[in-house]
């Protein structure tokens, strides 16, 4: 086996262990709970997980998503979110190789990660991971990132944020409820200052196509008025995700498109 393959199997596995220290960061912050103690335990029995208990997507298959103490349902949010981050880790590493890029966009990308679910889960986006993710993508713009200058991630910070802003305001105005919460405002500054300004037409079409798609389909299932509220921020993480990997698919395909039109 050469060097590359041992490295990218590497990738998949760091991939897979952090994956389970994001569900750690998913249960817990929402809940204002420290992600370094007390140590991984049950919710439900409160009885700590052993280390054979812990290893991400083997312990889950192995107690068949259970507490090994008080048979307690373990969510499949668990084994889900590793399995996304090692994937993630592998593709990264497929794309970037050994360099400063991988391990960069591999925070971007667990961020977007954790914030899908916590929002999905509680309709939330923490600051702590959106503002931290617009500064560390600015500083990583002025340091580490040759093919992204701070300039553009500037714009992409008040394009994303700003841009975003306005439309939830007219929004707000127009129809005097909240559409947009200021998480999701928060979180497409985030996107901009990682991504840069240019992306975020892309982005935000991209996240509003699947928006409209999830919002008729569980419409349709629910039987539910327009008064169901769901979640814009796994959109927009969904978008971000998807042009960083399918960045010339998805340019070709929108030139494509607007041909036809």
């Amino acid at each position: 086996m050469d060097l590359f393959n041992i490295f990218s199997i590497f990738s998949f596995l760091f991939g897979l262990s952090l994956g389970s220290f994001l569900n750690v960061c998913i249960y817990r912050i929402p809940r204002d709970i420290s992600i370094l103690n007390p140590p991984s335990h049950c919710p439900d029995c409160k009885n700590r997980i052993r280390w054979y208990d812990n290893i991400p997507l083997l312990s889950y298959a192995l107690l068949r998503g259970r507490c090994r103490d008080c048979k307690a349902y373990i969510s499949i949010r668990y084994p889900v979110v590793e399995l996304l981050e090692g994937t993630f880790s592998l593709s990264l590493f497929l794309r970037f190789g050994i360099s400063i890029y991988y391990p960069l966009y591999l925070y971007f990308v667990s961020a977007l990660i954790v914030i899908t679910f916590i929002d999905l889960d509680f309709q939330i986006i923490p600051d702590i991971l959106s503002i931290s993710g617009i500064i560390l993508g600015l500083l990583s713009s002025l340091i580490f990132l040759k093919h992204l200058s701070w300039h553009s991630s500037l714009l992409g910070i008040l394009f994303g944020g700003g841009g975003l802003f306005l439309v939830a305001t007219a929004y707000e105005l127009l129809t005097k409820t909240q559409g947009m919460g200021g998480g999701d405002i928060k979180l497409f500054a985030m996107i901009g200052a990682w991504m840069g300004w240019r992306p975020l037409p892309f982005i935000i079409l991209i996240a509003s196509i699947l928006g409209l798609i999830v919002a008729i389909i569980y419409l349709l299932a629910e039987k539910r008025g327009f008064r169901t509220r769901i979640p814009f921020g796994p959109f927009l993480s969904i978008g971000a995700i998807l042009y960083l990997f399918f960045e010339r698919q998805l340019i070709f395909f929108y030139l494509n498109l607007i041909h036809l039109l």
